[in-house]
């Protein structure tokens, strides 16, 4: 006992005297995550880049004795971007007094939406980016300055390091205290020199595995194993390298084969799963710093796995026509993708007529009222050729697009008050993935809290007259999007309509371009003016092919784009946590809303609805 605790007492000590960093001021990224965010696409930044956390780097520079006798400065974490991210230290604590270690975060973020456009070493791209930032945005000098003066005081000392380290050490300073003065590449030597927390890392891992490119031995068109397995939730990413598949059939057997159980030792043990399964998997990922791939050539079982992801067509919905091909946005190429997916229309192919739940006729009512007394107000129609007043948005719309010579000069800009009934057609999508079945209560899954936004949301427009139509989506791959029909617009809703409701169950994936794109041409052939385009989600885009990350979210950004210039009104409810992470880059900031309780969408569906319709 008494050995253990003068153990943990030294290596307190020793720790802390080889430290760098001040705990006590530390600032963790989801303090700042937000303002990181507005900043760094307020000054250039892609909006797609997510904000995350980057993972701890081998360091390859000298340590010092200390350093080498408590354990520490292995490893080195420091901010970069790549095409999915921009990755900023999980927690900073550089300088003694909370504000600068803040501070810090921002410029990161301001940095890294320059340092992409300049060439030359980790000093010279970094100096370059740093003059840029300066110059265009001379209010952050002061800022800069406070940072790069309380980081050089933490700087090894020049007089003892060696020559050459020397040098690197020189350069790195001159270039710190005067970035306009830093011409000259930082001289090779077998040392790294110390990183610079100022600066972007000097090479940026390249082989995540979350959002890695996809290999060429996976090929698209692959029926791998595409089982549902659950992603382990870690906020960290994690460096990767691709190895060499191992082959089972070499190496030396390292046990006595007389170990073995004969067939009549042999006893079947049952070994259930385990619930805190990914407990167990969270745990040894975060202890790994590398983790290594293999690509496995071979193909097995791939008929049976097909059976397993898609159920038999007996048991299926009903498949209604051959499919549609839709093109898909590749953001690498900036080019549309023609004829690259294929969405499948279907319906349930058998449902029970039945009456709208017990538990929600109360509501149902209670929505009813509420909308048909919204529905008979006078309202205002917008940008009409003629009217009683000018319409200020479609005007500003208007000025600002004639700016960027997107419209003729002709439009219409005046709105007129109309006393009659409304001329409004609304196609609501709902996303029927297999994160649905994730549960949000002890009592309901999401599912569920969806099926009950649909028997609602029919009531409540029935009784306002408006045309709509309802339906839902998933998808195994680009040509299996799934769009399940549950309301069509020259159908009245009813017992058929509500069974329909009733039987939606989770899904595959989210390819949500592709089920955008179908939705835009069903509500454009609608006659009529207001054409409203509702989402209803839980998560972002994904599927099992290379429709993940940006590449997702660029394709669906696409798609709501042409929605809009085919005169809709695309707007997402949503009830994902992490929807301001994408959202506003998707739909823009005033196009869509996170329900927080997502127990209370059912409820909050139709009154969003009669809030967007009731033009003011």
């Amino acid at each position: 006992m008494l050995e253990e605790w003068v153990g943990q007492l030294w290596h307190s000590l020793i720790t802390r005297a080889a430290g760098r960093e001040y705990p006590q001021a530390a600032v963790s990224l989801d303090e700042v995550r937000q303002p990181v965010a507005v900043l760094f696409r307020a000054l250039g930044g892609n909006g797609a880049l997510r904000i995350e956390s980057a993972h701890e780097t081998a360091f390859k520079g000298r340590r010092r004795l200390l350093s080498r006798i408590a354990g520490t400065d292995r490893g080195v974490t420091l901010a970069w971007r790549d095409e999915a991210a921009l990755r900023l230290p999980a927690c900073l604590a550089h300088y003694p007094e909370r504000d600068l270690n803040r501070q810090l975060y921002l410029w990161l973020a301001a940095l890294a939406a320059r340092h992409a456009y300049h060439s030359g070493d980790w000093l010279q791209r970094n100096a370059a980016a740093t003059r840029e930032l300066l110059t265009l945005h001379p209010g952050l000098y002061r800022r800069y300055r406070l940072l790069a003066e309380g980081h050089l005081s933490n700087r090894p000392d020049i007089q003892a390091l060696r020559a050459e380290e020397a040098r690197q050490e020189a350069l790195i300073r001159a270039a710190l205290r005067d970035p306009w003065g830093a011409e000259h590449p930082l001289p090779v030597t077998g040392v790294a020199p110390r990183p610079v927390p100022l600066w972007l890392h000097p090479q940026p891992p390249g082989g995540q595995v979350a959002g890695a490119a996809v290999d060429p031995l996976d090929k698209e068109e692959d029926d791998g194993d595409e089982r549902s397995a659950r992603p382990v939730e870690t906020d960290a990413s994690r460096q990767g390298e691709r190895v060499e598949a191992s082959d089972d059939h070499d190496g030396l057997l390292a046990f006595r084969l007389e170990s073995l159980f004969t067939r009549a030792e042999y006893a079947a043990v049952d070994r259930p799963s385990e619930e805190n399964e990914d407990e167990y998997s969270r745990s040894a990922l975060e202890e790994q710093r590398v983790v290594s791939v293999a690509a496995e050539r071979r193909r097995i079982s791939a008929s049976l796995r097909f059976d397993l992801d898609l159920p038999p067509e007996d048991n299926d919905d009903l498949y209604l026509g051959e499919g549609l091909a839709f093109p898909e946005w590749d953001y690498r190429r900036q080019q549309l993708q023609p004829d690259y997916c294929r969405v499948q229309l279907m319906q349930a192919r058998s449902s029970p007529v039945r009456d709208i739940p017990e538990h929600l006729r109360c509501a149902a009512r209670r929505v009813r009222r509420l909308l048909e007394t919204s529905s008979r107000r006078p309202h205002w129609n917008r940008a009409q050729n003629d009217g009683s007043e000018p319409d200020l948005d479609a005007l500003i719309d208007h000025c600002s697009d004639r700016l960027r010579g997107a419209r003729r000069s002709d439009a219409d800009l005046y709105r007129r008050l109309d006393r009659s009934g409304r001329d409004l057609a609304c196609l609501l999508l709902a996303d029927l993935s297999l994160s649905t079945d994730a549960h949000v209560n002890d009592e309901q899954r999401v599912i569920d809290v969806v099926r009950d936004s649909l028997f609602l949301f029919t009531e409540a427009l029935q009784a306002t007259g408006d045309r709509f139509a309802i339906y839902g989506f998933s998808s195994r791959r680009r040509n299996h999007v799934r769009c399940h029909l549950i309301k069509a617009f020259d159908e009245k809703g009813g017992d058929r309509v509500r069974a329909r409701i009733q039987a939606i169950r989770p899904g595959y994936y989210t390819r949500m371009g592709a089920a955008i794109r179908y939705a835009t041409e069903v509500l454009g052939k609608e006659p009529g003016g207001d054409k409203l385009l509702l989402l209803l989600t839980d998560g972002k885009p994904n599927d099992l092919d290379k429709y993940e990350g940006r590449y997702g979210v660029e394709d669906t950004r696409q798609a709501i784009r042409e929605a809009r210039n085919a005169g809709l009104r695309p707007f997402c409810v949503t009830v994902d946590d992490k929807a301001k992470e994408y959202l506003p880059y998707l739909f823009g900031s005033n196009a869509y809303v996170r329900i927080r309780n997502a127990s209370e969408l059912p409820a909050k569906l139709p009154l969003l609805y009669a809030r967007l319709t009731l033009a003011g």
